[in-house]
């Protein structure tokens, strides 16, 4: 494969041009279900209408309060948090070195949602609790998974999986609990949270959303080289000096981080961390981590899946979580039964 390199002076950054390409166009995908997305809606804008309220220039002030109010958040929320998981995703995969090793199927998600339940149920919390405790939750199902999944001086590879399959089911058993045994309004609540959902979000949504990607994403393509390394094998990675156990944790905790604040931006969203690096890989047909393309993947997917919820399905404008549930039940049996070895 062809390989080129830009260096400027010590630095030295490599690209490949198929890959440079596929990013191309998922970002001009990202375009096009914006101006579709902001056009959408009880009240349908065509592209003019759409730009010229973007720029303030709009003549019909309604349409202009609901695309920078309503559907421009909405659509930032969307990109956002697609991109944070499909770059999570990307890092769990190659941590666990298993293609279901995403967040919400290792139970990181289910964790993040336990401490928004609590909020809701316990504390009767607002907003800004209730996403709080999400990116505290997940942070501490991620520690626990590390710590039961550690054996000898290592702690990725199946284990983690296994591991964090245990741990997420043990603690959605604690969300149905007090779903159950809850005040009835609470639990009405916390179920529309746990669907996961891009209704109502305004630029509250978004501004921690984008500082969060802004802080978290540099460290990840910092150690990118390194995570790279280590699919090679702890061994191999040693010899070629990378310090393995502080590299895999400082990605993991790179990695709740993006699911946390995913999570408290829309709530769980299903398999797009999983699909997302996957289709993204499969596209540039590169060996390395996919983590910009992937979070790119992640967004496309995201906004497409919100595409579908509004247009599509049966005009009951379904939770984004339903909907990308119901996308990623299809293409996990896809790859099940297409993948040998999985």
């Amino acid at each position: 494969m062809r390989r080129n390199a830009l260096r400027l002076g010590a630095l030295s950054l490599r690209w490949r041009p198929r890959s440079i390409a596929v990013c191309g166009v998922l970002v001009l995908l990202v375009l096009l279900l914006w101006a579709l997305l902001l056009g959408t809606g009880s009240l349908a804008l065509g592209p003019s209408e759409v730009l010229s309220s973007l720029l303030g220039q709009g003549q019909d002030p309604t349409a202009q309060r609901v695309i920078q109010r309503v559907r421009l958040p909405r659509a930032l929320t969307a990109t956002l948090v697609g991109a944070a998981l499909g770059m999570a995703g990307a890092i769990f995969q190659s941590i666990s070195r298993n293609a279901l090793g995403s967040p919400d199927v290792i139970g990181f998600t289910t964790g993040a949602a336990s401490g928004a339940i609590v909020q809701i149920m316990l504390f009767d919390s607002g907003p800004l609790a209730t996403s709080l405790a999400a990116v505290a939750a997940g942070l501490c199902t991620a520690l626990m998974v590390l710590l039961l999944a550690r054996k000898g001086r290592t702690s990725g590879g199946y284990r983690l999986v296994l591991v964090g399959i245990g741990v997420g089911a043990s603690l959605s058993g604690l969300n149905n609990i007090l779903l159950v045994t809850g005040n009835l309004d609470q639990a009405m609540f916390a179920q529309l949270w746990l669907a996961g959902s891009l209704n109502t979000r305004t630029w509250s949504h978004v501004l921690p959303a984008a500082l969060g990607l802004l802080a978290i994403a540099p460290i990840a393509l910092y150690h990118a080289r390194r995570i790279n390394l280590l699919e090679m094998g702890d061994a191999t990675a040693t010899q070629l000096g990378v310090a393995v156990e502080r590299t895999r944790l400082v990605m993991v905790l790179a990695a709740v981080g993006l699911t946390a604040i995913a999570t408290a931006a829309a709530g769980p969203i299903a398999f797009v961390a999983l699909a997302g690096p996957q289709l993204a890989r499969r596209l540039t047909r590169c060996a390395e981590v996919p983590l910009v393309s992937g979070a790119l993947m992640g967004a496309v997917l995201l906004l497409a899946a919100d595409l579908l919820s509004q247009r599509l399905a049966f005009h009951a404008n379904l939770p984004i979580g339903l909907m990308t549930g119901l996308l990623g039940g299809f293409y996990l049996l896809w790859l099940l039964v297409r993948s040998r070895r999985v």
